[in-house]
């Protein structure tokens, strides 16, 4: 079973989910305008297949994306090739003094690193509070418990030109994590290709996680949207400030 996102998925979400990056790209542009960031290195962890890297190249900014997965790497790298990319965990890589780090796409969530848990993502901020530069920002939206109503089972299935992905759901509310079974069938030449994973999240109490935020000493505000692009009621916004 593929934990994390290999070839076939990544294809997948880059031809048919990109629409979460580029709605909230304008949104991500206007807090770094507001903060007087115009340019300078924005980190970008969970980067995928480089959406929204493209974008932040395209308005002036250096970028150095970070994801899991080589497959998405790749599929980056070969959309923006100005910008720089690395495989590694976001909790474990390396971040350079920066401008702004961003994580789209509720990737501090995910359980692609086995290791992520509350005092992981806690280093992460301290990490990342060092990294920016003073007035510098820290832009992510992680997803709270509560995702699907308790004892429920959610199934559904995407389909694009060449490809298909079935996603059943469930979540543990004790352990607060949502599993997601996935198989995809991509077309490769005159056949399908069949590719089955499970990926799992670890769901996040935005009271808790503010608090992390305090300690470490940013400055943030919590909302439900990247400017005019909104997200469900439990999948908040942090936009966090180090202060000056």
């Amino acid at each position: 079973m593929e934990e994390r996102y290999g070839e076939d998925l990544a294809y997948i979400h880059d031809a048919g989910f990109g629409g979460f990056a580029l709605g909230t790209a304008p949104g991500i542009l206007a807090v770094l305008r507001e903060n007087e960031i115009g340019d300078g290195l924005v980190v970008d962890m969970g980067c995928g297949s480089g959406i929204f890297a493209r974008k932040l190249v395209e308005t002036g900014y250096r970028v150095l994306g970070i994801d899991i997965s080589g497959a998405m790497t790749d599929l980056a790298q070969e959309r923006v090739p100005e910008a720089e990319f690395r495989v590694a965990s976001p909790f474990e890589a390396e971040i350079p003094p920066c401008a702004a780090v961003t994580s789209i796409g509720e990737c501090l969530n995910h359980l692609l690193d086995p290791t992520n848990d509350e005092r992981t993502l806690a280093r992460l901020f301290r990490r990342v509070y060092d990294a920016v530069d003073p007035g510098g920002v820290f832009v992510f939206d992680l997803l709270e418990p509560g995702q699907l109503p308790v004892g429920t089972t959610a199934r559904g299935f995407t389909e694009g030109e060449g490809w298909t992905v079935l996603v059943e759901k469930e979540e543990d509310s004790e352990r607060k994590t949502l599993t997601r079974r996935i198989i995809t069938f991509r077309r490769v030449g005159d056949h399908y290709r069949r590719s089955d994973g499970t990926h799992r999240v670890r769901l996040y109490d935005a009271t808790e996680v503010a608090s992390e935020l305090r300690q470490v000493g940013f400055e943030f505000r919590i909302t439900d949207s990247y400017g005019h692009y909104r997200l469900p009621e439990t999948h908040p916004v942090f936009v966090a400030r180090k202060p000056v």
